[in-house]
């Protein structure tokens, strides 16, 4: 499976007006924490490859349905498919033990590479996942995605820009880095 993604950089508070006038579906909230991996016989920057560790909190009204609400999955993400969107195979699954993980992946030779924080907001539009995040350290972004089989990927890249553009948010302002890219960048919201 792939999943056909295009992020931008969006003010969160107009794209969230533009979902409500369109009548998206809010679906869910969370704070997520990443760790990325390096692996011992590659280089994943230079494959364009990702290994993560997510810990994930989902955020409700109060703070009794915060507690015991948590995931964590361990990602393989494969290198971008095409020059115009975020397209790539992806592999992921819970794990039940985040630290059992972690002792894995340092036993086999991974290291830690960064952390990536931050809190999405996820809406249902269409057949497409449109998710506003928060990012530590980088700013505010709306990401537009849907899973596609090899053979449909054009035709979903398509369709994930035109819900940006009923989002009234131009394709042409995709950034194909991850948010981790960004960060090892030293990538400035201000600048």
């Amino acid at each position: 499976m792939y999943e056909v993604e295009v992020k931008v950089r969006a003010d969160l508070d107009g794209v969230r007006r533009r979902l409500d006038e369109l009548d998206a579906t809010r679906t869910d909230a969370v704070e997520q924490r990443d760790t990325y991996y390096d692996a011992p016989h590659r280089d994943f920057a230079e494959t364009d490859e990702a290994l993560r560790v997510r810990r994930e909190r989902r955020v409700g009204a109060d703070e009794a349905s915060k507690q015991g609400d948590e995931t964590t999955k361990v990602t393989y993400k494969g290198p971008l498919v095409d020059d115009s969107s975020k397209t790539r195979e992806e592999h992921e699954t819970v794990v039940a033990d985040d630290e059992a993980m972690a002792g894995i992946l340092d036993g086999l030779g991974y290291e830690p590479a960064a952390v990536v924080e931050k809190e999405r907001t996820f809406y249902a539009l269409g057949d497409a996942t449109v998710t506003l995040d928060r990012v530590r350290d980088l700013g505010e972004f709306v990401e537009v995605e849907r899973e596609a089989t090899e053979d449909e990927v054009d035709d979903v890249r398509e369709s994930v820009f035109e819900t940006l553009r009923s989002l009234d948010l131009d394709p042409d302002d995709g950034i194909r880095t991850s948010y981790l890219g960004l960060l090892l960048a030293g990538d400035d919201p201000d600048d």
